[in-house]
């Protein structure tokens, strides 16, 4: 399990299959920290990716002579936003990958204002996740709570998260929950009618051991919060606060234009893979 090697080389193959010439990468808020946590900027440079653009961007410039490599959630808002920047196209192709399953009728909606015939490709590519630690990642929730149950809409994506972990990874799991926990059960219901109703993506190989994917109710544990965890990057996180790999440090009296945003990244950063996870 290496959740974020499965990310890279997702955003390496969108790049890829693009061809050869100057492309700008058109993404959501989203996908937006899901690239950057697994690729720098100067690294998508190297990849001839020169322009990196918002889609809910309302002062896009159009160019011609870029090709538009789009990485999107599927969500209403965004094929919305896809919709009509095809009926105006600002790039001289699109190639669209959506991190989760896409509807077939956003599909026909997308196709059907695809007048100038510019897209080239579509594809889901399950990068809907976090990629913090290759064994460790994040949906980036806050508040899932609806009194003592499930936000439906924290819940969707909680499920749309996992279910693409899952693909990411090529795993078709053993699904165990905590049965103390409404909150556990639902969770695993929904993660398993998705992999009822997609049961042609999950048709991976069998292991001779199925994999397990073992859901739990941290409302339960009253003790690991409490606790130290002493490793580099607990501890850094636990005093200043990690987001997404970056250490805001802007309130910090005195401190320098460059050292105002730190970020701690296995990836790129030699001590820190060293000593990040040693306790």
């Amino acid at each position: 399990m290496n959740v974020v090697l499965a990310v890279k080389q997702y955003v390496s193959k969108m790049i890829e299959d693009s061809g050869p010439g100057m492309k700008v990468l058109l993404m959501d808020k989203e996908t937006t920290s899901v690239v950057s946590m697994v690729y720098t900027q100067s690294e998508i440079l190297q990849k001839e990716v020169y322009l990196f653009e918002r889609i809910d961007s309302a002062n896009r410039e159009s160019m011609k002579h870029l090709k538009a490599i789009c990485f999107l959630r599927p969500t209403k808002e965004n094929v919305d936003y896809l919709i009509k920047e095809l009926r105006r196209p600002k790039y001289s192709v699109y190639f669209l990958y959506f991190s989760n399953v896409i509807s077939k009728s956003d599909v026909k909606s997308l196709a059907e204002a695809d007048e100038q015939e510019v897209v080239a490709e579509v594809q889901e590519f399950y990068g809907d996740y976090i990629a913090v630690n290759p064994h460790v990642f994040s949906l980036n929730i806050v508040g899932c709570y609806q009194g003592r149950n499930w936000d439906p809409v924290q819940l969707s994506r909680a499920t749309q998260g996992l279910t693409a972990l899952l693909l990411s990874l090529k795993k078709c799991p053993m699904i165990r929950y905590q049965l103390s926990s409404e909150m556990a059960k639902r969770l695993a219901e929904g993660v398993k009618q998705v992999i009822t109703k997609e049961y042609e993506l999950f048709d991976f190989r069998r292991t001779e051991v199925p994999p397990l994917l073992l859901i739990l109710d941290r409302s339960d544990d009253a003790i690991t919060p409490l606790l130290n965890q002493w490793t580099y990057q607990a501890m850094v996180h636990e005093l200043l606060g990690i987001n997404n790999n970056r250490i805001d440090l802007s309130r910090v009296p005195g401190i320098s234009k460059d050292l105002k945003e730190v970020v701690l990244s296995a990836e790129n950063d030699e001590f820190y893979a060293n000593v990040g996870y040693v306790p």
